[in-house]
Formats: C-alpha cells, structure tokens, sequence
C-alpha cells in the first residue's frame, strides 16, 4: 500500500468527461476520504463536508456554520472569514447548510491564496474558539439595554431565518420535505425555525461540534490545476492530530408510507392581502436512494420532459387547467438522501387542491398509457446532453458544481465518481429509447402511479399568522422576564453591554497578522484584455469575441429600446416572452418548444441597460441570446428569424397565463431578494437607465403587470396593438448590434450564416424615442408580511462634486467588510448589509437584508463619512483591501460572460486605457483617499432617498416617531 503524506490511494481513474484525473483517498489515521481532481481549469477548488443531521429545529448545524469561522486555534481574530473576504483573489468565498451536510468550499485562480483560505477554513472547522459569546451572536441572545426595557431576542441566524420564514416558498418546500419524511432527520429544520432557535443551549452547540467535526466524518474535496501531492500534504497537517473513531451521522431511509397523505400548513401574508388566490398545492414523491446513476439520469431526462421547458405535458396541462398562475413544486430534487418529486400549482383558489392533484394524477396516467410525445424527449434529452457537456455554470465554480454532484452518493457512502461520469448512463439510456423501450413511460408507472409514498402538501395565506407570532414571542419573552430577579435583569443587562463592548473592540494588530494573505506583489499590474473585433455585416454592428468555446457559438442579438415610445416599455419583459413563448404562424408555442430544445442549447431573453460615459441618455436594448454547437447554427438562425418574423402573439389566453406567472413569480421575489428590490428602486429617482430597470424588472413592472391582467380580460385588442408595435420597431437590423463568442477556426463557418441571416431582417430608419422619467417620492416605506426589514438609501455622489478614482472600489470593499459588518451585521444582528457604487452614474447605495433594525440602520449609513475621517487605517489591511478589489475586478469568467462583458463594456465606452487606468489607481490606493472620501458619504447621508420594505411594525413605529416622513403602499403580498 503506498502512503501519500498519511493518505492510501484507494482508487484512480480518467474522467473523460471532465478531462480530469480523479484520485480517491483515505487518510491512514483518521479514515478521512479526500476526492482529488486534477485538470487544466484554473478556477480551483478546496472544501470540506461534514455530515449533520439533526434532531431539533433549533438550527445549530447553520449556528455552527457561522460559528466556526468566528475565530480558531491558529487564527484568533472575531471573523477571520470576513478578513479572509477582504484581502483574498477568491472567486468564491462561502459556506452552506443542507438539511443534512455542511459544506466549506473556497476557490481562487491563485493556487497560494487556495491555500491561505484553504488553512484558514482548516482551523476554522477543527479548531474553533466558539466562547459563548459566538453562539449569542451568531445564534441568538436576549437583549436588555436597561433594566426596564422588554426583553428582546437577537442573533443573526435567528432573524436570517425570520426572513425565510415570511417567504411561501421557504414554507413549501420546508412542508415538502418534512411530510415526506416524518421519521429522519428530513423532518426537522437544519437551518432553525425562529420558534425554536432560542431553544438550543450553549453544551448543545458545543457537543455538536464535538461529535460531528471530526475528520473521521468530513469528506474533502479538491478541484483544478494544482498537484494533488500539495493538497495531500497541507491537509495531513490537519489531520495527523487527531485519531479514528466512529462517528454516528447516518441519514437513516425513511421508511415508505403505505398509503398517500396529505398536510396543510399557513404562511404569512399582509393584513391587507386579498387571499382569494393565493394558496400553492403541490403534489409530491419520494422515489429512491441516490444509487443508480443510469436510473437517476433517467429521471433527470423525465423531469425537463414533464417539466422542463413550455412544451412540457405535465406543466401545460397545469398552465392549461386555469386553475392557478404558476407551477410549483420544483419537480425532481436530488439533495436528500432519497429523491423526491413534487409539482403542482401556486395562485389557486382555496377549495381547488384536490382539483390540481387530479390534474397531475390525471396527466401522468394518461401519458404512461398512450406515451410521451417522441418530440418532447428528443428535446429534452438534446437539452440535458447539451447542458452536460456544455457544463456552464456561469459564476458558480464548475468545481464546487462537481463536489455537490459528487456528494450525492459520497455524502451516503457510495462511490463519488459514479455521478461525474455520465457518457455510459447517457449512452445507456439513448440507447433503450432508441430500442423502442417505454422508458420514460415505465419510470412514471414505477415512481408516480405505483408509487403509495405521496403527500398533498397545501400552503395558504393567513393574514394574522405574523402577528400571532408576534405575540407568541412576546408572551415568551414576558414569561422569562417574569421569572427573574432584579439582579437576573442585571445580570442581563450586564451581559448585554459585554457582548456590545467585545463586538466594538476591534482586533489587535497581532491577531490580524495571523491571517495569511498575498501581497501586493503577486498581483498582475496590467487588466488581462478580453479580444474584440467591431465588423459590418449586412449593414448591422457585430461584435465578434474569438475565444475557445469548446465548438459552441454564444449569439447575443441586441434591439434597441430607446427606439420605443415610454407608454411601450412596461410590456417589453412580456414581449420578450412573447417571441419565445407563443409559438409562430407555422406551429404553436409547444413545438416551437420543442425545436428550441432539440436543435439548440436554447434562447432567451435579456434586458440590458446602462448610462454611457459622457451621455444623459441611457442606452437599453432586449437582447435575444442564444447557444448551440456550431454544427446546430444554422438551425439556431432559422429559429431566430422565425421567431423575430413570425411570431404569433394573437393568443389571449396563452398570454394571459404569461402575465399571471410573471405576477406571481414578481411576487414570490419580493422577500426573497428584498435588497435587490430596494436597490433597483432607490437608483431609479438619479438616471434615466435605473429608472428603465425599475420600469422593466422593479415594483413599478409588478404593479403595471397587476392592471394588465384586467386589460387582457376587458381590451385585448389594445395589447395585442402594443405586442404588434414593439415588434415593428425593435426588429430593424439598422438598430441591432450583435454579439458573437467563437473560435477563429469555427467563425469561418458561422460569419456566412451570421449574415444571411442578418440579410433576412427588415431594416428600417430609426429614431431615438424622448422618455421623461418619473418615479414616486421618497422616502418610502413598502409593507411586507414577516419581521425584518430591508433598508436602502441612495444618492447621486457625483452632483455633490466627487469624481471617479479608482480607489472608491477598495474604500467601498472595507467599508462592507468593516463597517457595515460590524455594525449592521453583528451589532445590529441584520443578515447582511450592501453597499454599491456606479462608476457610469454616480449612483451610491446602501442597503441591508433581513434586518431587525431600521432607523438604526439608516443612522450607521449617515455615520459612515464620520468613521472615514477619523479612519486610522493600518498599511496591512490598506493593502489586504487593495488585494481584495483586484479580485473583483479579476473575477474568473467563462468564455460566454467574457464576451458580454467585453460587449458591455464597449456599448457603455469604456476603453482599455480606462481600465487600465483604474486598476493602477486601485494599486495607488492610499489612506488618504479614504478621507477625502468621506465628503461623499456626507451627500449621501443628506440625501432623502431612501426605502425601506419592511414589516408593519416597523414601518408603523417609524411613522409615529416620525410621523409624515414616511410615504407608505403595502404592496400586498
């Protein structure tokens, strides 16, 4: 047996697949596994999994999550994980919570800054400090500022969880999974449930650490272009400390039911909220162990069939029934232990559950009985290939996209590799299908119709659910207050103005120093240029990017908006649906569907916008992108000038039911991404391109998308007019620009079919259409049901005299890495706090997610230009925060978003000397420009642009201390 730095190699082998050499160990003394890959991706990858299960809903796996990189053996500072954010080229920095592992993953392109995080995370997850203090703040505490105050709770998960728990989504699919699987793990919370939170003590916490993060239970995972020699060596010194030993975290199967169930539960909506239709059914399966990775590939290919795209027969017939405005449930999900299976519909009725089972139960009969139209699986099973061998996962490391696939089986005790290798699964099930066998038909027989293991999950709006549990916690709070002495409350208040005081101390210059980082000189002194070329073709702008595709052409096909009248641009995101979602004079929206999905890697829309240097007016286009291989271009052309010429948008119906998925789904992100939402309107009120985002994708789109249900019902023919003019104008090659990502070798092959496709379009004269933005007054307070708030306030810095240098991108990054963490973070006990700057604009935004805080929160904003001036900034994190931004401005990208963003970048003006220019600046980067920066922060503190969308309560509390100053809408939801 050969010993690797304590390792035994148990097994290697190529993955063809992913052109990469897979090592499988285990570590001799410990029993550890480590899963080695080795290939030419540059982005690599380190993390490390632990499997917990749990027994309670207090959530201590995620408390832990948190916890752990709050200081360790090697590195004694308060967040070590926030420092490491700040000085690191990381391209990805995280950590998770499942319902049944915690994963520590980190990449970076530099192979020495993999290892600084690597050894960080390393001690973090081996050897934490977590004092009580940790648990307090990360978990939850009471709070007493005085002795006669009411008792509060506090923590950062407990009010991150607050925030999932007023989303309908997060009590679905929590539903979901615990009523198919009452009698596991699955059946609790591992993220906690705000009810339960307060119930985990301290020798809790403690003793889960204890018997779960040990080596013996933690699967290692390694991913990119270093030697697996190093990897091995740097965590044998880890792990060499400890010894084996049986760890207890196996997730037991559940056992199957014998006949289906069904459950109900509320969720939290608005006082004001019409309820009417506002309840999700779905129907749900538990199907079998993640083993067979033929059979689970299968049933991938079955779900996109059922599912996955318009033409999908189990999504149509859901659509079709009218009986709710958007498919729920997720369809497969392959995270547990045991798969599950869940659809159904969201914006039903009350009464109509059993009507939505009966739709999905009637639809799986009828197609495991007379068959899956051929068509639907040759485009599914082109589309799942595709995206197999494409294996774009955008900004996401395809390294850590690898791990969580690996998990799947290792996490269970099964063979990692087995879920990496799909060429024989995939050839295997192409095969039977092309047999004649009724695969597909026989997997719904097997998995659905026979299948006794089902649960009718209902979740429905309850007005007074939040405050019920507001009272709840009160009337808690009240009991345990009322059960303690003066000198309890004392002591609590003491406690209270302890853990303040060791959140405000600031770290020693000491304990800082232990955190390893690079230095300046291991940074690149020159951008890495992205290659451009500007062509005519056919009397229309292309811009061609000649980059390494892997034999797949990136199209981009840009219109130009501002050719639009303004009464027009609210119903641009429906058109550009439309195109893609009606079908076309020759076949209906299902086989146009279909031959998306079997002759391409497919085509959607995007909405682009943004302010070009030196200009006042925004520049905006719709974009129609597109994927395919380049032996499937032509089709790809074909399909486009179809759909730009033909498309068939007189289908009242069909476009009611796109209206109402765009309502709900609008809706279901409100809370969800409540920053975003706050952020997108905050930068509406200072230019003509945020005003256009907030018109095309903000709150002024859902309330424009609200009224435009009626007009479908009442004046169709004026929609279809609008649908029919936006047409007209957009589609005029003199207008477009196009964007092309390709290899030199295979644009020869795709230049000529480029043009004649180009050639085919209308070309038209064009004009610039006049827009007058309006937006409502601020400041504004947005109502929304649950208990945290999201707070945003916003100016324009360059009206107040600032102009851009480049080393705003490193003040802004220690100003969210420092300030705003300290102080809306872990003091103010909010998620997270935002803040953002645009060059192009001037616009600069703060904002925070899922905060119990609000007028506080706007106070650390004002303050922020006060802690600037006064700033007494160390060389070292000086130079650790340039580090930082060169990182962002580095960020690993994949051929396709290299040659959108060379695009951008063109469309909007920027030259490379510019570019340059700013990264010499972010380099130049001194404590000076830190002060001279606060003036900026003083506009925005003056500015009374601000929005908040919050909770009832606090907004309420807010008008009676500052009655008027608020303008409130409760946006019904």
């Amino acid at each position: 047996m050969t010993i690797i730095h304590g390792f035994e190699l148990m097994r290697e082998e190529d993955i063809r697949e992913l052109r990469a050499k897979a090592r499988l160990f285990r570590h001799v003394k410990t029993g550890a596994e480590l899963l080695s890959l080795e290939n030419d991706d540059e982005n690599k990858v380190f993390a490390i999994t632990f499997r917990t299960p749990v027994s309670d809903s207090t959530g201590v796996p995620h408390i832990m999550e948190h916890s752990v990189l709050c200081g360790s053996r090697k590195y004694p500072l308060k967040e070590p994980f926030i420092q490491l954010s700040k000085g690191s080229l990381k391209t990805f920095l995280n950590a998770f919570t499942y319902a049944d592992k915690t994963c520590y993953p980190v990449a970076s392109q530099n192979v020495q800054d993999l290892y600084n995080l690597m050894d960080v995370y390393l001690d973090a997850v081996f050897h934490p400090l977590i004092p009580p203090e940790t648990l307090q703040q990360e978990g939850w505490h009471y709070e007493l500022e005085k002795v006669e105050d009411p008792l509060r709770y506090k923590g950062v998960v407990f009010n991150e969880m607050k925030g999932v728990y007023s989303t309908p989504e997060a009590t679905l699919y929590d539903t979901i999974r615990q009523s198919l699987f009452p009698d596991n793990t699955y059946a609790f919370d591992s993220g906690g449930d705000p009810a339960h939170i307060p119930d985990l003590t301290y020798a809790q916490f403690k003793g889960f650490h204890e018997t779960f993060y040990h080596p013996a239970n933690a699967r290692i995972f390694f991913y990119g272009d270093d030697h697996s020699d190093e990897r091995l060596r740097r965590v044998d010194e880890y792990l060499r400390e400890y010894d084996r030993r049986a760890v207890d975290s196996e997730v037991k199967l559940q056992p199957r039911f014998d006949t289906p169930r069904e459950v109900m539960r509320p969720y939290p909506v608005g006082e004001d909220t019409d309820t009417a239709k506002k309840s999700i059914a779905t129907i749900c399966w538990m199907l079998d162990a993640i083993t067979d990775t033929e059979e689970m590939l299968a049933l991938e290919i079955l779900d996109h069939t059922l599912l996955g795209s318009l033409a999908s027969p189990l999504r149509k017939a859901l659509i079709d029934s009218g009986l709710g405005e958007e498919v729920a449930g997720g369809g497969l999900g392959t995270s547990l232990r045991q798969a599950v299976f869940a659809a159904g519909l969201k914006g039903i009725a009350p009464d109509a559950a059993d009507k939505v089972e009966a739709v999905v139960l009637d639809t799986l009969a009828q197609l495991a009985k007379d068959g899956i139209d051929p068509a639907m699986v040759e485009a599914s099973l082109n589309t799942i290939e595709f995206n197999l061998r494409e294996n774009n996962t955008g900004q996401f490391p395809r390294g850590i996209s690898l791990m969580l696939a690996a998990l799947s089986t290792w996490l269970h005790d099964g063979d990692p590799l087995a879920p990496l290798k799909y060429e024989a699964p995939l050839a295997a099930v192409k095969a039977r299908y092309a047999a004649g066998e009724r695969l597909f038909e026989g997997l719904i027989e097997k998995y659905f119709l026979n299948n006794p293991h089902r649960v009718k999950v209902v979740v429905h709006p309850d007005r007074e659910m939040t405050k019920r549990a507001e009272e709840v916690e009160a009337a808690r709070l009240a009991q345990v207050r009322a059960g303690l002495s003066e000198a309890d409350l004392t002591t609590l208040v003491e406690a209270t103005h302890e853990l303040q005081r060791l959140q405000e101390t600031p770290d020693s210059p000491e304990a800082l120093a232990t955190i390893p980082s690079l230095t300046l000189s291991d940074l690149d002194r020159t951008n890495k240029t992205i290659p451009i070329e500007t062509l005519r073709c056919a009397d229309t702008d292309v811009l061609y990017h000649d980059l390494f595709t892997n034999g797949i052409v990136y199209l981009d096909l840009g219109m130009d908006m501002h050719a639009l009248p303004q009464r027009l641009l609210p119903y641009v995101p429906l058109f550009g649906r439309a195109l893609l979602e009606m079908g076309t004079q020759t076949e209906d929206y299902v086989r146009l569907a279909q031959r998306i999905g079997s002759k391409t890697g497919g085509i959607w829309r995007q909405l682009w916008s943004t302010m070009p240097r030196q200009s006042d007016q925004g520049a905006a286009r719709m974009f129609l992108r597109g994927k395919a291989t380049v032996a499937q271009a032509d089709e790809l052309f074909r399909l486009l000038h179809d759909i730009l010429l033909t498309a068939n948008f007189d289908n009242r119906e069909r476009f009611r039911q796109m209206v109402l998925e765009s309502k709900a789904r609008q809706e279901s992100g409100i809370i969800y991404n409540g920053s975003g939402v706050v952020m997108t309107r905050l930068a509406a009120h200072f230019n003509e391109a945020d005003w256009l985002d907030e018109q095309l994708g903000g709150l002024t789109n859902l309330f424009f998308v609200r009224e435009l249900i009626g007009q479908v019902e009442s004046d169709w023919s004026s929609v279809l007019a609008a649908l029919e003019e936006i047409r007209q104008v957009l589609v005029n090659r003199r207008g477009m620009v196009v964007n092309v990502t390709l290899d030199a070798g295979n644009w020869v092959t795709v230049g000529p079919q480029l043009e004649a496709f180009l050639g085919s379009l209308p070309m038209k004269p064009m004009t610039k259409a006049h827009w007058q933005p309006e937006t409502a007054p601020a400041p504004e307070g947005l109502v929304i049901p649950g208990q945290v708030n999201y707070v945003g306030k916003a100016a324009n810095i360059y009206q107040a005299g600032y102009r851009y240098h480049g080393s705003v991108a490193v003040i802004n990054r220690y100003l969210r890495t420092m300030y705003l963490w300290d102080r809306v973070r872990v003091q103010g006990g909010a998620y997270g706090a935002h803040n953002s700057f645009s060059r192009r604009t001037g616009v600069y935004t703060y904002a925070s997610y899922r905060d119990p805080n609000l007028l506080k929160t706007l106070q650390n904003y004002d303050d922020a230009g006060a802690y600037l001036r006064s700033l007494d900034l160390d060389q070292n994190e000086l130079e650790k925060t340039i580090i930082g931004a060169i990182g962002d401005m580095d960020t690993y990208r994949l051929p396709d978003a290299k040659g959108w963003v060379s695009m951008d970048r063109y469309l909007a003006g920027d030259t490379e000397a510019e570019l340059q220019q700013i990264r010499e600046e972010i380099l130049g980067t001194t404590a000076r420009d830190f002060h001279a920066f606060a003036d900026a922060l003083d506009s925005v503190a003056a500015s009374d642009v601000v929005i908040v969308l919050g909770a009832q309560g606090a907004i309420d509390s807010v008008s009676r201390e500052r009655p008027g100053w608020l303008r409130v809408t409760n946006l019904g939801i």
